[in-house]
């Protein structure tokens, strides 16, 4: 066979040799023991925290070791194409500050672009051709119904499915026969002449695993679809090699296909990187049984649920470092002050099983977190969360940032003290300060209409918003006397048929006149927030 005359045939008009492509991206000019690690999502709009999880670690290791992290879009695959997938990829990586040194989009001018698989078919397609010159791959005219006649009779005979043996009917055919099936237009794609043989094993030290047992391929795998553009077998080893990557780090899904990928790196004749296969995120869930995370079944795999409900980035890279590097927990608690990018990030402190999330623990992390905001960082945290999310709010919160200060300090104890930790996000942060911009009767009054009324009106009438909070309280326990409730919570105790209620009971229809619900943060600190007038107003409208 003249696999040259072949290669021809199959590719006429390629512009460009592999050499041209070699000298078109040599090798980064970086410090010794620099390393190059690449986030490569595919465009399907679905964003999770693996990804996030994989590219914490990418980048921790690109960064420490002065390298490079770049993003590249794994686009080959049409059908699962989503519009505007990318820039979400972008958004959700900005917000959690994960920032990519060259790459699609954010940085495209980038040496080693384009930075979009389907735009670098043409590479690929070279690369084929080469293989194909050497006897290194061929193509394939077999129709889908072949394919699946040939999967029928192994699964009949109950051996691996594939393109393989004797079922790889294309893999000799002739000059002519080639000729005759390009004069009838028929479709081809390229497929891996594998030497491999399956029963063959050998050891690969995986960065994060350590030895395992590989087995060498034997599939004539597809490299080339009917339209020239890769699978993302072939995609990955040119562009990882042309790209310089120094570490490939994905997730143990990508385990079976190793072989392949170990394949296809010695066909091509490339320096094989590293590989670091990461753990799949795990949870116990409410039947106590331990699963993978679920797209369908948990909304909490999606990163747009943390940046919707607004939990802030950083907290939530804290957690996935505990995640991360079994010694990181300790690091930061013998550190609490210093940024995590200060913490040396390792492969050989990855578990090697699966990572159990905790939602749990990752929102006490968020609290302890937030509980440490001074007033200026609670505003600069907030404002673009409002500003994305609820930007009709922006003015109401941010125009009179005075009385912002006042709710943000006494409403939730900022500089405080005794201050509120038990917030967890954003979101949670904007309604319970809602109150003080909006009024809504959520709750309604448990006590007869008269009994509200009169307790509303004296309260009016001895209401002084210069009264500290105890002189304020002792005014609601003659309140409370004065309409048959017990003032103090140990006469109601002792005899509850002989009150209407206690001062509780009291200060609880007061609060709903005010804020609307049963609970919320103190009330002398709220009205002292809302002023005289607001609070007057409020309870005088019921």
């Amino acid at each position: 066979m003249d696999y040259k005359k072949l290669a021809d045939l199959l590719y006429p008009d390629l512009k460009h040799d592999t050499d041209y492509y070699e000298n078109l991206f040599p090798e980064r000019n970086l410090e010794k023991g620099a390393e190059v690690l690449r986030m490569a999502p595919s465009p399907t709009g679905f964003v999770h925290l693996g990804n996030l999880y994989g590219a914490l670690a990418d980048e921790r290791i690109a960064h420490q070791s002065k390298g490079v992290f770049y993003l590249r879009i794994e686009d080959t695959d049409e059908k699962r194409k989503v519009e505007g997938a990318v820039e979400a990829v972008i958004k959700c990586f900005d917000y959690f500050q994960i920032y990519f040194d060259e790459g699609a989009e954010h940085n495209p001018e980038g040496n080693y672009g384009p930075y979009y698989q389907r735009q670098r078919a043409e590479i690929y397609q070279t690369f084929a051709k080469k293989l194909i010159s050497e006897g290194k791959a061929y193509p394939c005219f077999c129709s889908e119904e072949d394919l699946n006649k040939k999967r029928e009779e192994q699964t009949s005979q109950n051996v691996t499915p594939g393109y393989w043996g004797k079922w790889a009917t294309c893999r000799n055919l002739t000059i002519e026969e080639v000729e005759k099936h390009l004069a009838n237009k028929d479709e081809f794609v390229i497929r891996l002449r594998s030497q491999g043989n399956s029963e063959n094993k050998s050891t690969f030290h995986d960065e994060i695993k350590g030895d395992i047992t590989v087995c060498e391929n034997d599939q004539d795998v597809v490299l080339l679809k009917a339209d020239g553009i890769p699978t993302y077998h072939f995609a990955h080893a040119i562009d990882d090699h042309l790209m310089h990557t120094t570490t490939v780090l994905r997730g143990e899904e990508w385990l079976s296909s190793l072989p392949i990928h170990l394949e296809l790196f010695k066909v091509l004749g490339f320096k094989l990187p590293k590989f670091a296969h990461t753990t799949v995120l795990m949870k116990i869930d409410e039947t106590g049984t331990k699963r993978k995370l679920s797209k369908r079944k948990d909304p909490e795999l999606a990163l747009d649920y943390y940046r919707q409900l607004g939990y802030h980035p950083y907290a939530v890279k804290l957690y996935l470092m505990t995640l991360l590097n079994w010694n990181f927990e300790q690091w930061f608690l013998g550190h609490p002050d210093s940024d995590l990018s200060e913490f040396k990030f390792e492969f050989k402190n990855m578990g090697q099983s699966g990572a159990l999330f905790d939602l749990e623990k990752l929102n006490n992390i968020s609290k302890t977190y937030l509980s440490k905001f001074s007033l200026e960082e609670m505003k600069n945290f907030l404002k673009p969360y409002v500003k994305e999310f609820y930007p009709e709010r922006y003015d109401m919160y941010f125009g009179d940032e005075e009385f912002l200060d006042k709710v943000l300090s006494l409403g939730m104890g900022m500089n405080l003290k005794k201050r509120r930790k038990d917030y967890i996000f954003a979101k949670q942060i904007l309604e319970s300060i809602d109150l003080y911009y909006n009024y809504e009767k959520v709750d309604e009054f448990t006590h007869d209409e008269s009994t509200v009324k009169s307790i509303l009106e004296e309260f009016v009438k001895t209401y002084d918003y210069n009264d500290d909070n105890n002189t304020w309280f002792e005014k609601l326990k003659v309140i409370a006397n004065n309409n048959g409730f017990a003032a103090e919570m140990s006469d109601y105790k002792a005899n509850p048929e002989g009150y209407k209620g206690a001062i509780s009971d009291v200060a609880e229809i007061i609060r709903i006149a005010v804020t609307g619900h049963k609970n919320s943060p103190d009330l002398w600190a709220i009205m002292q927030i809302l002023g005289k007038d607001e609070s007057i107003r409020r309870i005088q409208s019921i």
